[in-house]
């Protein structure tokens, strides 16, 4: 896959899977914009790339407002005169059931994920409309804002309102010949250790140790590395009409998630009363419930 000549922003890149990101992009021949809010990880991963023979600088903000966006941005542009990719992978985890969950653990994720999407996937389509060379919006999902997940109220919202953004704004950015998708990864990080079940995995990983076949394949979940392909294939010529679409990668496991759409309906004339519904509830909408959570962590299947 080669990306030469195009300029990518990685939000979240100093370590992780975006650091994966970053360094994959690179490699293939993408300029980068290395950004994370610890300046020691974000340079480590830009030297990384420039010792590599790779087109690099680094960006050290917290993303989330506007000015944050715009420093990215108007980074990327000085340093290598345009911008075509805008991957917004930040994000941090603050963990709590919601009887539990603090205000400040609510806002400072829904800041971080939400908000920070939108300001930078914003600066980003007005420099590629200015630009008029057209370009990419790669957002980041997750599997707990497609399925929900314990414990996880202020991320698993703000991921459902990521792969939200990706699917309308693929209608509003179409014309511009911007595409816009969503990834939705599984990847075994320092990120997810505090996750019930998973902390084992993640040591293991830390050790080299190789993920068993059930893990890789069924549960879809692999290093950060596998999920950088991805990327790339959004990002690349390949890709041009691909817009609209929540993707999953990990491990093994390549995944076209669907979209929220009716499964079953009922109809009466004139309307319907409280005991009407709970009177065709089990034999007729209700009759087959929708699953929630992620299966290997505990959901409904």
């Amino acid at each position: 896959m080669n990306l030469e000549g195009k300029v990518a922003v990685v939000t979240g890149s100093g370590r992780g899977i975006g650091r994966s990101y970053a360094l994959a992009l690179a490699d293939a021949g993408c300029a980068v914009v290395v950004n994370d809010v610890d300046g020691d990880v974000a340079e480590a991963t830009a030297d990384e790339i420039a010792k590599a023979g790779g087109r690099v600088i680094a960006e050290v903000c917290a993303v989330g407002s506007a000015e944050a966006a715009d420093q990215l941005v108007s980074g990327a542009v000085k340093a290598f005169g345009h911008l075509d990719v805008m991957c917004t992978n930040a994000g941090i985890l603050r963990d709590r059931v919601l009887w539990n969950m603090t205000d400040d653990d609510f806002d400072v994720v829904i800041e971080t994920h939400l908000r920070g999407t939108f300001t930078c996937a914003r600066a980003a389509v007005r420099r590629m409309r200015e630009q008029g060379t057209g370009g990419r919006i790669v957002v980041v999902s997750s599997i707990a804002g497609q399925r929900g997940n314990f414990g996880q109220t202020n991320y698993a919202a703000a991921k459902a309102g990521i792969a939200a953004y990706a699917r309308t704004w693929a209608m509003e950015c179409a014309k511009h010949n911007i595409t816009v998708n969503a990834i939705v990864p599984n990847a075994i990080t320092r990120m997810i250790s505090t996750i019930p079940g998973l902390a084992p995995l993640v040591e293991a990983a830390e050790k080299g140790e190789p993920l068993p076949a059930t893990v890789r394949k069924q549960m879809g979940m692999g290093t950060p590395d596998d999920v950088a392909p991805l990327l790339l294939f959004l990002a690349s010529d390949a890709a041009s009409e691909v817009t609209g679409q929540c993707i999953g990668l990990g491990g093994d496991k390549l995944a076209l998630w669907s979209h929220p759409k009716e499964i079953s309906v009922a109809y009466r004339d004139g309307g319907w009363t409280a005991d009407e519904i709970a009177e065709v509830w089990s034999t007729s909408v209700g009759s087959e419930p929708e699953t929630y959570g992620i299966p290997f962590l505990g959901g409904t299947k």
